[in-house]
């Protein structure tokens, strides 16, 4: 059994070692600090109460920590989620979310049950990089907008406010101390890890500034984070179909959005790690969580890249500390939340800075001028759109063009090897795959005028792959039948046998002594001493 099957185990093997166990304590504290501002941002794009974004926070998180194919993965409300809520918010109201995320939260669910999450490995290394890119770019264009007076957004998503900077002397003050945050965090490692750095950081900052009396924004400058615990709600919406069409749009597009960057986030954390995770039991714990976080009153959410990184960075391998996480940021929001309001936003800002320097692949750079053009084209595609414009779309596109760029390659790989036998007998030995792409060149391969009565294709070397290329082999079929000619098709595959005979009227099989048209199977025992000779 993989690590993190067993959830229990999990948990009562970390209690058997301190150590660890004070890692993901700290690891989880850690999150839950850097978990706050970010919510009350994804809650302010949504239009929603700065509550509804921690509430989201707890559940998704806390449910997921616990369930999910992922241990170390950390999960919350995010904003590649909150931009697609803003119209539904705004035209419909907020209890329209909330139905909205229980119908996504049970399409995640049923996308798991069943294993649909498999098909994530579908998703290229170059789609992989580009998202990892766009997203650095993303928690760090998210970060500007606690430079400026105003929080506005952008409208995008990304965190850029609409008002100006902050006045010199204030923006001095946020700059000194974002860059002293992002110096305990690279300096302390070297020191010591018996504390996450960024928990030092943060911790270490905030004294600065309350000894002091630095005036600078803080948590409590975003919003009041104050609240109670959170109470089912039953979503106040008319159980009829024009509610259905109303969300059902909605739901499919978070639920989409939610899975792609729970799964890359999971790929990525397995990664750093070095362990495997469960890609369709992870759909099922976030749907799970959302269908719950609903009626909750929260706005939903998905595995978070940042908040990740950070507990990965700080050490956290198991469940502890997404559990410990959520349950320390429902304690800010019961009991700590004057203590949490403290927390200056620069040092804040400053963790996250440190996160987008560690979650850019840099190495991609290095290497754009070594790989293939196309999978550089993919890497630099996919990071502009997540950042333009969606996690979804990026993917779509890169796996779009990664298999387009497939497609043109195999194509253009299709030839033949041609020998002619002491009875004249013409062979083609094909190289590379017969499908939608290549059957042009397969057809330009052969010329029926000129060619003796039999002719032998064989596929050693080939595969047909799909309908367009059994249509290929009947064009052919019909051009060497027109010229009095015979066309017999070697050494398929099974699979390729199969094709054929499923493909019913279309390619006729039958024996070598069919007058027009035959499929020879295991040809050496069909043809005797009138076998044409293949050479290799």
């Amino acid at each position: 059994m993989s690590a993190g099957e067993n959830p229990s185990r999990d948990l009562l093997e970390i209690f058997k070692s301190p150590a660890q166990l004070k890692t993901e304590l700290l690891a989880g504290l850690t999150v839950a600090l850097a978990l706050v501002p970010e919510a009350v941002a994804f809650a302010f794009v949504a239009g929603v109460n700065p509550l509804v974004g921690l509430y989201a926070a707890f559940f998704v998180g806390l449910i997921t920590a616990v369930f999910g194919g992922r241990p170390g993965m950390i999960s919350g409300a995010t904003g590649a989620l909150a931009v697609v809520m803003v119209s539904l918010v705004a035209e419909h109201g907020v209890e329209y979310l909330f139905a909205t995320v229980v119908l996504m939260g049970i399409f995640q669910a049923f996308f798991g049950l069943m294993r649909w999450g498999k098909f994530i490995r579908m998703v290229p290394h170059p789609v992989m990089l580009g998202f990892v890119n766009g997203l650095a770019i993303v928690i760090f264009l998210a970060q500007l907008s606690h430079f400026q007076v105003q929080g506005s957004g952008d409208g995008g998503g990304h965190g850029m406010a609409d008002g100006e900077w902050l006045p010199m002397s204030d923006l001095m003050i946020m700059f000194g101390l974002v860059a002293l945050t992002m110096a305990i965090m690279w300096l302390l490692p070297k020191v010591t890890k018996m504390i996450p750095a960024a928990l030092a950081a943060i911790l270490v900052v905030s004294a600065l500034v309350l000894g002091f009396g630095i005036e600078t924004r803080s948590v409590g400058d975003l919003a009041s984070i104050a609240g109670g615990l959170p109470e089912f709600h039953i979503p106040m919406v008319p159980l009829n179909f024009e509610t259905l069409e109303i969300i059902l749009p909605y739901a499919l597009i978070l639920a989409a959005i939610g899975l792609i960057e729970s799964l890359l986030t999971l790929n990525l954390v397995a990664d750093i790690t070095n362990t495997k995770g469960g890609a369709s039991r992870e759909c099922v714990a976030q749907g799970a969580a959302n269908i719950v976080t609903g009626f909750f009153g929260g706005m939903g959410g998905c595995a978070m890249i940042g908040q990740s990184m950070i507990n990965v960075k700080s050490g956290a391998r198991t469940r502890l500390a997404g559990i410990a996480a959520a349950l320390f940021l429902l304690s800010f929001i019961v009991i700590a939340s004057p203590l949490i309001e403290m927390i200056p936003v620069a040092a804040l800002v400053g963790v996250m800075f440190m996160v987008v320097i560690a979650t850019f692949a840099w190495a991609s750079l290095k290497i754009m001028h070594r790989v293939p053009r196309n999978d550089a084209l993919v890497m630099v595609v996919v990071t502009v759109v997540t950042v333009f414009s969606d996690l979804a779309i990026a993917v779509i596109v890169g796996v779009i063009l990664s298999a387009l760029s497939y497609a043109w390659n195999a194509a253009s790989r299709i030839n033949a090897r041609v020998d002619t036998s002491k009875e004249g007998w013409k062979a083609y030995r094909l190289q590379g795959p017969l499908f939608f792409g290549s059957t042009t060149g397969f057809a330009d391969l052969f010329d029926p005028q000129n060619d003796p009565d039999d002719v032998v294709v064989d596929f050693i070397d080939s595969r047909v792959v799909d309908h367009s290329g059994l249509e290929a082999i009947d064009a052919l079929a019909a051009k060497y039948r027109a010229e009095g000619k015979r066309l017999h098709l070697r050494r398929l595959s099974p699979d390729c046998k199969k094709l054929l005979e499923n493909a019913g009227p279309m390619v006729e099989v039958s024996s070598l002594d069919d007058p027009d048209y035959g499929v020879a199977v295991d040809y050496g025992h069909r043809f005797s001493q009138k076998e044409p000779s293949a050479t290799n």
